[in-house]
């Protein structure tokens, strides 16, 4: 059997049609929802670890990468991402080396950048891995600044901070010459990975792994996918502001929601075409297909414009999670049980028939999920940097790792987030931060707690004291 990854960055879960739909209405997914049908959904799905390069380590190893130890990284060429944001470590192997040792041809076309800088090796294990540059701040090209004229065109002038217009500077710099649909980013991942399935067919059993950082920011589209949401032409907003957004120009933030969406339509567009290059090459029979996030984002939910751990919220840490068996046996499916990216490779592993290492904390959900069983876990750890976030099948709780500045959110509630229940709920708050720490195996790092000691609280949490 093949087996086929299918990872978009920032895939918000609500803006996938079989989810539902996002505040601002709902986003045309074809593709998506076609894709449902014919597959086993997972309905409670999280990260095990943010963002980007965290959760991606988590995913190729299949191991936990939260409570972050020896991951307090400084490289060069890089910037300081978050803890956790570095490569791979050499004594762990990794999802495409197992399976390539079980005998499957491996390959991975991703252009995700944070990936492929230098001292990074998400690469490894592949027999070919293709790398499509220019996303992001990737310095792929030169050449002249934008004009005034044009920086206002895609950057706000109440958003032109000095970070905010060297980066929308380097993204216009690097599509300059996209002409047609085709040279935007998703199309060009999706058909090099049509293409790669074209040039393999010789293979006995492959494992494809395809990367598209889109729909992540900056939400460059053609024209006709924003028109979709807003049919009025102007200047654009392309970016987030990462803060608050009360005060943002309310036709600004209906544009950004219009671009966001516009970028999910194209995926799910490029997504079918890869679709039906499996259909077109016969592969449908004997190939399994996962179809994930690596984490969603806030587009003007509560008033925030970007993604944060703290405080964590759903629409960037619920993540759609279908996977379509050969012939699409089991569609129609669904599950309720709790799973992380790292149980995403126990399965992957358990599917192609390799022994699962040891030291492997992910586990498999298949079983499980298809008969309708709640399995092993009654709660999810995700790790952002300092705040862990722990979700129950009752509660949301956010939190330092110190045990400061907590937030509790009842999920019974007709609006969970709304308030934070924390103070009237110490001991829900005691036993879930038990679980963050029991999680947490070999206890935090020093230097996460420092680091923690001296961050502020968020806005509105509960200062409740340290629970070491």
């Amino acid at each position: 059997m093949n087996i086929i990854l299918m990872v978009f960055d920032s895939l918000r879960k609500d803006c996938v049609g079989v989810y539902g739909s996002p505040p601002w209405g709902r986003v045309h997914t074809p593709n998506f929802d076609a894709f449902a049908k014919q597959s086993l959904v997972m309905t409670r799905a999280y990260p095990e670890s943010l963002p980007t390069l965290p959760a991606r380590r988590a995913l190729y190893t299949g191991r936990r990468v939260y409570p972050f130890h020896n991951a307090d990284y400084r490289l060069k060429g890089d910037f300081l991402g978050a803890p956790g944001w570095g490569p791979i470590p050499e004594e762990q192997p990794t999802l495409a080396e197992l399976l390539r040792e079980a005998g499957y041809r491996t390959g991975l076309i991703a252009d995700l950048y944070h990936m492929f800088k230098p001292s990074k090796n998400y690469w490894r294990g592949f027999d070919q891995w293709t790398y499509l540059r220019g996303q992001e701040s990737d310095p792929s090209r030169s050449g002249p600044r934008l004009t005034q004229a044009e920086l206002d065109y895609w950057l706000p002038k109440q958003m032109q901070t000095e970070w905010a217009t060297q980066f929308v500077e380097r993204c216009i710099l690097n599509m300059r010459d996209r002409v047609k649909e085709e040279d935007y980013f998703a199309p060009r991942v999706l058909k090099e990975a049509a293409l790669w399935l074209e040039q393999n067919q010789d293979a006995e059993r492959f494992f494809l792994t395809i990367e598209s950082f889109d729909p992540h920011e900056p939400w460059l589209v053609p024209a006709h996918y924003r028109k979709m949401y807003m049919d009025e032409d102007g200047p654009e907003q392309v970016i987030s502001g990462y803060k608050d957004t009360s005060k943002l120009d309310p036709k600004l933030m209906r544009r950004t929601q219009a671009n966001y969406s516009g970028a999910v339509t194209q995926c799910d567009r490029w997504f079918g075409h890869l679709m039906e290059t499996l259909r077109v090459l016969r592969l449908l029979e004997n190939t399994m297909v996962f179809l994930f996030a690596d984490h969603g984002h806030s587009i003007g939910d509560r008033n925030y414009l970007g993604k944060r751990g703290y405080p964590s919220s759903p629409e960037v840490y619920d993540v759609p999670l279908m996977v379509r068996f050969p012939g699409a046996k089991h569609a129609g499916n669904r599950s309720e049980m709790f799973v992380q990216h790292t149980d995403v490779t126990a399965t992957v592993l358990q599917q192609a028939g390799v022994a699962l290492p040891a030291e492997l904390d992910g586990k498999p959900f298949l079983e499980e999920a298809l008969a309708g069983r709640p399995g092993t876990r009654d709660h999810v750890t995700v790790g952002w940097g300092t705040t862990p976030t722990v979700i129950s099948h009752h509660w949301w709780l956010n939190c330092k790792v110190d045990g400061t500045g907590v937030f509790l959110h009842d999920l019974r509630a007709a609006d969970p987030y709304a308030s934070n229940v924390a103070t009237k709920n110490p001991d829900t708050v005691d036993d879930l931060f038990a679980l963050a720490k029991a999680d947490a195996v070999g206890g935090y790092p020093e230097y996460l707690l420092n680091i923690a000691r001296k961050e502020a609280d968020a806005p509105g949490c509960s200062d409740m004291a340290a629970r070491m």
